[in-house]
């Protein structure tokens, strides 16, 4: 099971990835985001908590971590991985920002059914909210 939602940023690749870099601060921009912390780097293998609204805190597990091209990280569940992509890419001098959530395993339909159908609904309002976040920060950085 999977939900994906997409939107335009006028701010570099650069900045985005700055901004998911900084997992303290997520909380600033993704509003299913009560708290996250990070174990170190925001580096391939890096590890740390996310404490999202309504839910109860998780490990998280940052498996794929690419500077300006974005991130996959998962949580496990029981019989279940919930995985994240944030993706960038440059489109028409901005940048297109891709947030992918999928459940796999043996209870991904019940997960999918229980977390995700909220996900779905909330995936682009952080988009939304990540987008205002970056372009109110990187217009402040060109100043």
């Amino acid at each position: 099971m999977q939900f994906e939602s997409s939107t335009l940023i006028d701010a570099s690749a650069a900045h985005i990835h700055s901004i998911y870099a900084n997992v303290a601060d997520w909380q600033q921009w993704d509003p299913d985001v009560k708290s996250a912390s990070l174990d170190g780097s925001f580096v391939s293998g890096a590890s740390g908590i996310v404490v999202p609204h309504g839910g109860p805190k998780s490990k998280i597990v940052f498996t794929r971590v690419t500077p300006n091209q974005g991130f996959v990280a998962q949580c496990k569940l029981p019989l279940c991985v919930m995985r994240f992509e944030n993706e960038l890419s440059t489109s028409a001098g901005a940048t297109r920002a891709t947030h992918r959530v999928t459940f796999e395993g043996l209870l991904a339909p019940l997960f999918g059914r229980l977390i995700g159908s909220g996900m779905k609904n909330t995936l682009p309002k952080a988009l939304a909210s990540l987008k205002a976040y970056a372009e109110k920060t990187a217009a402040s950085a060109r100043k």
